[in-house]
């Protein structure tokens, strides 16, 4: 098979592998008990079931998480504004999952289909004992869990290439110029025979073009959450910690952020003022708003803002977004009637002060339909919808 063509970098897969849009989701997998119900609650402050045995979710649990963003906090007071308005990361609470799910064991299929309809993951390790919190294996063992989640979506992956692949062989037999996405697909399965998940590949632009309409579950972002004792994220210190980092760093560069669910509980019930005297005695922090940023960066999101006297907002949108894709997420119309874009980047904005102040240095942009929007733009839309520029 020729391999000509644009092949992505490894750590970059997952990133050209998603989907364009700004309306995506973080699915919270790993194991029955080892904290998936509980981060959820933390990230979400709901109260959806977090029980002490397997399958306590059934159906996926969803909502809306808040994305701490400092930069509101300026423009707020820059612009006067009366309000703020966070951009929110929609958070998918999953089943836990069972050696054997791809084989109908646990929830199976229905599982894995809820991981299959998210475009990224939280994946949830337990490296802290408690005897009175059970294991579904029978004791805890981190790397051995991670492999089991591994193998289940491999597995899966697997499943779906191959129902694909039958079909394009019998059409590929009537008509030779089909004979390209047979080897495609054939290379695909082969690195997933390989126990080698979609997003540690290597891929040409015409791979891409394949695995994207194949969605499947390993060519997704993972971020791995290691969930610790209280104790032991207080002194950063747990036998597990380093074979976890090793077993993921000669995989990939996937983002590993240890945390104690514990100890995020013990801080979600206290007062600000109490949250910040325990922290600042026992030396930690909350980890979860690090949590969720990671989580929005991975789906290769970023923010732009709308400021003014009533409010001041953070809109989402796809890295690479350009002005009027921008301008259609505040209103459809917008985009279709656009006529060009004001910016003021954020870091002129807190060197200069204020919006005259940055126009008075020549660095306000007025820019047309192929500009590419940045992470912390704040956009001024002209258009003419209604016959009306705004």
């Amino acid at each position: 098979m020729s391999d000509k063509g644009t092949k992505a970098p490894v750590e970059d897969c997952s990133v050209m592998l998603s989907r364009v849009s700004n309306h995506l989701k973080m699915g919270i997998v790993g194991l029955p008990n080892v904290g998936k119900s509980t981060l959820f609650n933390l990230l979400t402050k709901q109260q959806v079931s977090a029980e002490n045995y397997p399958f306590c979710t059934i159906e996926p649990n969803k909502a809306h998480v808040i994305i701490p963003d400092n930069r509101l906090s300026l423009l707020k007071e820059v612009y006067k504004s009366s309000n703020i308005i966070n951009a929110y990361l929609e958070v998918v609470d999953i089943a836990g999952l069972v050696k054997g799910a791809s084989e109908g064991e646990g929830l199976g299929n229905k599982f894995l289909s809820h991981i299959y309809a998210v475009d990224g993951i939280y994946h949830v390790c337990r490296i802290f004992d408690n005897e009175e919190v059970t294991h579904v294996e029978g004791d805890v063992n981190p790397i051995r869990d991670m492999e089991i989640i591994q193998s289940e979506l491999l597995a899966k992956d697997l499943e779906i290439v191959e129902k694909k692949l039958e079909p394009a062989r019998r059409l590929a037999r009537a008509d030779k110029t089909k004979r390209g996405e047979v080897d495609i697909l054939e290379k695909i399965y082969s690195h997933l025979e390989s126990k080698t998940e979609i997003r540690y590949g290597s891929w040409t632009a015409k791979e891409i073009e394949v695995l994207r309409t194949l969605q499947l579950i390993t060519s997704k972002p993972v971020i791995y959450l290691v969930n610790m004792s209280e104790n032991d994220f207080k002194n950063q210190k747990n036998r597990w910690l380093p074979k976890i980092k090793t077993w993921i760093e000669e995989r990939s560069k996937d983002v590993i952020i240890p945390f104690s669910a514990a100890l995020e509980e013990k801080l979600f019930n206290m007062t600000p003022e109490e949250k910040d005297a325990y922290c600042k005695e026992n030396k930690v922090r909350s980890m979860l708003p690090r949590i969720i940023k990671q989580g929005f960066n991975a789906l290769n999101l970023i923010n732009f803002f709308t400021c003014g006297p009533k409010e001041v907002r953070a809109w989402t949108v796809h890295k690479g977004a350009k002005a009027p894709q921008a301008a259609g997420v505040i209103h459809g119309d917008f985009e279709k009637y656009f006529i060009k874009v004001e910016v003021v980047k954020f870091k002129d904005l807190e060197e200069f002060g204020s919006e005259s102040g940055v126009k008075s240095q020549g660095k306000l942009l007025s820019q047309g339909k192929n500009y590419v929007v940045d992470d912390g733009d704040i956009c001024l839309f002209r258009h003419n919808a209604g016959g009306a520029k705004k």
